[in-house]
């Protein structure tokens, strides 16, 4: 990725401020801003953004998920990604919230009221299991009832502390949560994670045109700052009876959901994930729904999307449509 920022709204070909070429490209011409990007002395690089990559080059694969809005199911989606990669012994995973105004995943992975502790080589996780590290700004609050009122450089600042200091040591694989939309927080990250080893995003959604329309921006943003995408998830696809286990339509999909959206832009479809009203109840209780409901058809779903997922990163990511399935056996 670029370690240039560039506003997601800014006119097609912009150089970014922290170019060489800010106020002097052909695409500068007629920007309001052209004269003051052109006198601006161009800021060195950031030196966090080396000492960065550094920490994550003991990661094999890092993986952000991201979703144009909230209350898609994003951080359900990456605790249950985590355990289902965890179900393998032989793996190490580490998950990182970065969603700093509403750290979801302590509760979803059973760990509120955990506290953060430091050693010599930086901020140690907090372990679901042996092999399953979480590291949250819910774990730096006196409260899960406590609100996280700070400002951009603040919550910029927790961002690449948490990139720069959490001591992973040798990990598989890298789960980001972030928060939803394309603003501050993601072009931080696509700054601090610009010289790391990224195998690409996964984007949740919903099926109805109302979430597609911002998944639509959120590949845009992707694209925009040269990040790579793994694919889209549609979440809450259907909703799954407990009893005769038959699928019915919660969200009519009114312009063929997902897997349409991701083949009119040029991206994996991974797989769709109906709802099972045992999954709420497992994040509520901070279980892992993948073991505790093993018959489940959304969890035979999660396999399906968690195998393409490690075949995606095996082979480097991909943003091909790609309607191929890979089953992951997990315990």
């Amino acid at each position: 990725m670029s370690s240039n920022t560039v506003p997601t709204d800014a006119p097609e070909h912009c150089p970014g401020t922290g170019s060489e070429q800010a106020g002097k490209a052909d695409a500068c011409g007629g920007c309001p801003n052209q004269k003051i990007c052109a006198s601006a002395t161009p800021k060195p690089p950031d030196p966090a953004i080396d000492e960065i990559a550094e920490r994550l080059s003991h990661v094999k694969h890092t993986i952000l998920i991201l979703s144009g809005k909230g209350g898609v199911g994003k951080s359900t989606f990456t605790a249950h990604l985590a355990h289902g990669l965890a179900s393998d012994d032989t793996k190490q995973v580490g998950v990182l919230d970065v969603d700093i105004c509403g750290p979801s995943i302590p509760r979803v992975m059973g760990l509120e009221g955990e506290e953060v502790h430091q050693s010599g080589s930086g901020w140690s996780p907090v372990y679901v299991e042996d092999n399953l590290g979480v590291m949250s700004v819910g774990f730096l609050l006196g409260s899960p009832d406590d609100a996280v009122i700070w400002r951009g450089p603040k919550k910029n600042g927790l961002i690449k502390q948490f990139l720069r200091d959490v001591d992973w040591g040798e990990i598989d694989y890298l789960l980001i949560d972030t928060p939803p939309g394309t603003s501050d927080e993601h072009l931080s990250i696509a700054q601090y994670l610009s010289k790391a080893n990224i195998d690409g995003a996964v984007i949740i959604t919903t099926p109805q045109e109302v979430a597609l329309l911002d998944v639509r921006k959120e590949i845009s943003f992707c694209r925009k700052v040269n990040m790579p995408i793994l694919g889209v998830v549609e979440n809450m696809s259907g909703f799954v009876c407990k009893n005769c286990k038959k699928e019915s339509l919660l969200f009519p999909p009114t312009t063929g959901g997902a897997e349409k959206m991701a083949a009119d832009s040029g991206v994996d479809f991974l797989g769709k994930l109906p709802l099972d009203p045992r999954l709420g109840q497992c994040c509520d209780e901070g279980k892992s729904f993948l073991t505790e409901v093993p018959d489940s058809p959304a969890t035979h779903a999660f396999k399906n999307i968690i195998g393409n997922i490690i075949q995606r990163c095996n082979k480097g990511g991909s943003t091909e449509p790609d309607t191929g399935e890979t089953q992951m056996d997990i315990n």
